[in-house]
């Protein structure tokens, strides 16, 4: 049965859970429902595997809007760019190779999994133009900027 006092201040800051609290919520995680013949978790929800964002930097020159992220140990066959005249999308995924017994780690940050971003662009693009290039972990994308104000003459021709 859930509690429903109110959590201090500082485990809502610090998101710190009581001890019978946790011990509750280790419980929960433990019951199953059957659903079609198959056993399901009461957390099946949280269960979900989520996708890592990306940190990106974006800057303009006079013709181009840059987009530089770092995917290192991604190989290019596993990224994925979607690029609409106002938004570009980066997706991949970062497979961890060595097989190590989580009991033998001191430490471990590194994320392995898939990943993604979408970032809407300040000024629109042209898609077909657009040119990635990888150097060393470093993802840059070149996007070149729609010229609105550009102007051209055409030549009508007689038949």
């Amino acid at each position: 049965m859930l509690n429903n006092k109110r959590k201090s201040f500082f485990e809502r800051l610090t998101g710190s859970v009581r001890a019978d609290e946790e011990q509750e919520q280790e419980e929960q995680t433990k019951r199953v429902s059957v659903r079609g013949g198959q056993k399901i978790p009461s957390n099946w929800m949280e269960e979900e595997v989520e996708e890592a964002e990306l940190t990106v930097d974006v800057y303009q020159t006079p013709t181009d809007i840059i987009v530089q992220t770092m995917v290192a140990g991604v190989k290019p066959e596993d990224l994925e760019l979607t690029i609409a005249r106002d938004m570009i999308t980066i997706r991949g995924k970062r497979e961890e190779s060595r097989t190590i017994d989580e009991d033998n780690y001191f430490t471990k940050e590194l994320y392995w999994g898939t990943f993604s971003r979408t970032i809407l662009l300040p000024q629109e693009v042209d898609p077909e133009e657009a040119e990635a290039t990888e150097k060393h972990g470093l993802l840059t994308i070149k996007l070149p900027k729609i010229d609105k104000e550009k102007k051209t003459s055409v030549k009508v021709k007689s038949i």
